[in-house]
């Protein structure tokens, strides 16, 4: 095993540390490793070719500063910057998002979705499991596997060679890797595909997809077929119903090796330069330059981890660097999507662990007024924003409101759940499936297996 330093990175306000590392298996086929990672549902029916990018905003992004602004309430609950209109009658956003502003029909804005908690990772874990199950700050261990780890075992990739659930650059969620994105219970190898690196740098380049050291396709036929042996001497004695399974993960891992349609899906550098430029040259839009070309090839699942959103104090010079980056990112994903007539097959959500309190600070974190620079949020869970467009989902629509302050839901409460329920429709997944549980009785999914119907 070798280890992959991800690099520095500030703390969160809880005092986790965003630092990680990531292991990985280099023997290749031998270690079992990579088949893991590809692991589907060995009797999934995949009536629908629908795929799904979720761009996650760990560190809870401010709702009252993006899509539910408030230019009418005190000025120490509107905030810095003034709303300005979309293309959508009544549906006003940021001044910040020009460029989404042009494209709003083309997604939809869930403005009263709720988590009712202020803790990171209490937020996060809802968010991404839809369950409470009593994690914290304190208790912060996974309990339960994450939307994505679910739909790559009832789905797997949508081509042969794709793994169907991969995370740029790594999923992770409030600094735990991957924390809310792992497959928990069901086994890592319903954890994503982690890239690492950054695609807007020219020597980007994807580990793990090359073969180790020594190892040629012919060494790696010659392993394949000494497993098939063993399995096979098995299966005379072991008739468990997963070894069908296996055997399949083991080819799509074998495929996913040997073969170069990940390859060149991973190769941003084929990309056209001029499109590339459309996402903005930074690390955020050439995930989604990076999204798109998986999920035409084949991914079912990709994740866009989006660092960073934690601003107690000093929002203007947090947002104004941010918010534009995700403006291009956006609206560059969606016009690509459109203009390559994937966008009717592919779901974009935009969403954090929670919003922001939504009146400010006085930007001096117990000091005096402005010593820690400009006003800033802090957390809140009562009111929160996401945002989906594509995959069947109508765009131009807004989902519920939030009262003259951002304060809670007005009308039209959203939970999780019906995030996630509508997320599964879109996929062909079904929200009412079960998971056999580590204590060996079945745990639904979903509480409420109620999708968004408005949008759909």
């Amino acid at each position: 095993m070798f280890r992959l330093n991800a690099g520095r990175s500030d703390r969160y306000c809880d005092g986790m540390s965003r630092r990680s590392f990531l292991s990985v298996g280099v023997s290749g086929m031998a270690s079992v490793a990579l088949p893991a990672v590809l692991k589907a549902k060995a009797e999934s029916s995949q009536k629908k070719e629908t795929s799904c990018i979720l761009i996650w905003l760990d560190g809870g992004p401010s709702h009252m500063d993006m899509y539910d602004m408030k230019p009418d309430a005190p000025k120490e609950y509107a905030g810095i910057w003034k709303p300005i209109r979309t293309r959508v009658p009544g549906f006003d956003i940021t001044e910040l998002y020009p460029k989404q502003a042009r494209i709003a029909d083309k997604f939809s804005m869930v403005r009263s979705l709720h988590v009712d908690s202020g803790d990171h990772f209490a937020g996060g874990h809802r968010m991404l499991t839809t369950k409470n199950m009593g994690v914290s700050g304190a208790n912060n261990a996974g309990k339960f596997p994450s939307i994505g780890s679910i739909v790559n075992r009832e789905l797997g990739p949508r081509q042969k060679g794709m793994p169907g659930y991969v995370a740029l650059p790594y999923g992770m969620s409030i600094g735990l890797r991957p924390g809310y994105f792992g497959g928990h219970f069901l086994g890592s190898q319903h954890n994503p595909f982690e890239t690492g690196g950054d695609p807007s740098q020219p020597n980007f380049r994807v580990q793990n997809l090359n073969l180790a050291n020594g190892l040629t396709l012919g060494r790696m036929e010659d392993r394949r077929s000494l497993v098939k042996h063993f399995d096979t001497v098995r299966r005379e004695i072991d008739s468990l119903p997963e070894t069908k399974a296996m055997d399949r993960f083991s080819h799509e891992a074998f495929d996913f090796l040997a073969g170069d349609r990940a390859r060149r899906a991973f190769d941003i550098g084929k990309e056209d330069p001029r499109l590339r430029d459309t996402y903005g040259r930074h690390s955020a839009g050439q995930m989604g330059v990076l999204a798109r070309r998986l999920v035409e090839a084949g991914s079912t699942f990709v994740t866009i981890h989006l660092g960073g959103w934690d601003h107690h104090w000093d929002l203007k010079k947090g947002y104004d660097t941010y918010l534009p980056k995700v403006d291009d990112l956006v609206s560059g994903l969606f016009a690509d999507l459109a203009d390559r007539g994937l966008l009717d097959t592919t779901l974009v959500v935009l969403c954090g662990e929670f919003g922001r309190t939504p009146k400010m600070n006085d930007g001096g974190n117990g000091g005096a007024p402005g010593s820690m620079g400009t006003p800033g949020r802090d957390h809140w869970g009562d009111a929160m924003f996401c945002l989906m467009g594509g995959g069947g989902v109508r765009g131009g629509m807004v989902i519920g409101s939030t009262d003259a302050k951002g304060m809670r839901p007005k009308d039209r409460p959203v939970t999780p759940c019906n995030i996630h329920a509508t997320i599964y429709e879109v996929l062909g997944v079904d929200p009412k499936i079960n998971l056999m549980g580590p204590e060996g009785r079945p745990l639904p999914v979903l509480e409420d297996p109620t999708a968004i119907r408005e949008l759909l």
